[in-house]
């Protein structure tokens, strides 16, 4: 493993103007927009480790409308901070030594643990105002999906590498040599990570998502698109991976089964066939991401042409209670998030792979958005039964890529409230309490990264965690915000020693009446 690189900037970032951003009208909207993406169907959008972020110049048209939109006031200035008046911005840390794609979050006690594709960044947030950098470690793998486990890091590899090591170059999958999976670390000492166990898995490890038991930890892994020119990947690829982790003996992680989740005739398996069948709807080669609710023994798959409820009371053998497909509204089903209840999901469409400019009145409020089901009937009787979309009212411009991302809940008894990343679309407080009727309570936004290319950026994650908001900015570094709002302020009692948002905490449960957590 590379040695942690380690810095200590000072946060600092554009100075915060609160004002209300109108719509922008449907006059700025790129023709043929719509169509573009819904040919394109699948989410291939992000580049390999050490890529620069996506540039991509648009028309003249477009880039004339975007600084339009910025000189009339439709929507933020290049770079520029608007928020609603129940959100503070708090603190922004830049990028440092890791210079690719900020990704996804974890939280234990007083650290938060911050994915790039080069690797992965620890900050301790003792102090949210000012977030200080633990350390840095240098490990490419897109696009390094983590998580933590008491003294556990886990990182997932979905890039075709020359080997396990955190010294490997790109390789392609056809070569067989080629290596993807999971990377374990040693965390015990937070400043000086160290990389333990690898185990590698078929198609690699787009997203992972953690089961923790008192002895071992169970991954899941999520990855998709197989071919037959790739060895490690071959079709069908119709279910996840699962790997058993010995707390104590993490060098002995391996996989213990691959259960299939789409069951079928054919090389395809029994997913979803997306095009021709379905135009404009990824065909199901596995799942992209998965929650888990432990404490009722329940998860979601988000697995591209599908969303599935299954049982996971036998960790090495789950299974499937239902499916649901949307071919009219959904183009790639990508993450799931349940209510604290446990009968409801908020399902997410990636249109157009979190590369496109979908936040706009060309694409509508329906794709690239949320759909929230409710969760009816008993044990093997459940159903997922769909409710309606949710998609942030504020639209943007054509040079920002936006569409529904990662989020979590924010815990507030009788209330289904969350905080969720939308890209350069930023970070959305919203309510879902009434299925049929959510509604946006609050958002931050920052304007768009350039006004005349479509440049990669916003938020990958924005999660709640102990009375704070923590938004991974792909392009500007680590966001910390706060929320005062009634509505929501009851979830500041609430105080985690461990967070990761795809193993979802029965936040009452396990907490006793002065939120804190039980032994």
């Amino acid at each position: 493993m590379e040695d942690g690189v380690t810095s200590l900037p000072t946060p600092h970032g554009p100075r915060s103007r609160i004002r209300r951003i109108r719509r922008i009208g449907a006059a700025t909207a790129a023709a043929g927009l719509l169509a573009a993406l819904l040919a394109t169907g699948t989410a291939t959008a992000t580049p390999d480790p050490g890529d620069a972020p996506l540039q991509t110049p648009v028309s003249a048209e477009r880039a004339a409308g975007a600084r339009s939109a910025i000189l009339s006031g439709d929507i933020p200035g290049v770079d520029e901070i608007v928020h609603t008046d129940n959100i503070e911005h708090l603190a922004n840390v830049p990028k440092d030594a890791l210079k690719s794609l900020n990704t996804d979050l974890a939280f234990q006690g007083r650290y938060a643990f911050a994915a790039n594709y080069d690797g992965f960044r620890v900050f301790d947030i003792g102090d949210p105002k000012a977030p200080k950098t633990v350390t840095q470690v240098l490990c490419p793998g897109s696009q390094n999906d983590i998580s933590v486990s008491g003294d556990l890091l886990f990182l997932s590899t979905d890039s075709s590498r020359s080997d396990d090591s955190c010294a490997s170059t790109t390789q392609p999958a056809s070569v067989k040599e080629s290596w993807e999976g999971m990377k374990i670390f040693d965390i015990s000492d937070v400043a000086n990570p160290k990389y333990v166990a690898s185990v590698e898995t078929a198609c690699g490890s787009h997203t992972h998502t953690i089961l923790p038991q008192r002895k071992d930890v169970y991954v899941y892994v999520s990855s998709y698109s197989p071919n037959a020119a790739f060895p490690d990947c071959l079709p069908p690829h119709d279910g996840i991976s699962v790997i058993k982790v010995p707390r104590k003996a993490p060098q002995q992680a391996r996989i213990v089964g691959f259960p299939v989740l789409f069951p079928g005739e054919g090389p395809d398996g029994g997913g979803n066939p997306g095009a021709p069948t379905n135009p404009g709807v990824s065909k199901t080669t596995g799942c992209h991401d998965i929650t888990v609710l432990p404490g009722k023994d329940l998860a979601a798959g988000a697995c591209m042409g599908d969303g599935i409820l299954f049982d996971v009371s036998d960790p090495e053998h789950p299974r499937v209670i239902d499916q649901v497909q949307d071919n009219v509204n959904f183009a790639f089903w990508h993450s799931a998030t349940f209510n604290q209840k446990a009968n409801k999901v908020v399902f997410t469409d990636e249109l157009g792979g979190g590369g496109g400019a979908t936040c706009n009145a060309a694409v509508g409020p329906n794709r690239g958005a949320n759909g929230i089901y409710d969760i009816t009937g008993k044990g093997d009787h459940r159903r997922l039964v769909f409710r309606s979309y949710f998609k942030i009212p504020r639209h943007q411009a054509d040079t920002e890529n936006c569409v529904a991302h990662n989020g979590s809940l924010i815990p507030v008894k009788g209330k289904d409230l969350m905080v969720q990343a939308w890209y350069q679309g930023g970070v959305s407080l919203w309510d879902f309490t009434d299925s049929a009727h959510p509604k946006e309570i609050g958002y931050f936004d920052r304007g768009p990264v350039s006004a005349t290319t479509l440049a990669t950026g916003g938020s990958w994650s924005a999660y709640y965690y102990n009375g704070h908001v923590y938004s991974n900015e792909i392009a500007r570094g680590l966001d910390v915000l706060r929320i005062d709002d009634r509505r929501t302020d009851p979830a500041k009692r609430i105080r985690m020693d461990e967070l990761n948002v795809q193993t979802q905490p029965d936040y009452f449960e396990d907490f006793d009446d002065r939120g804190h957590g039980r032994d």
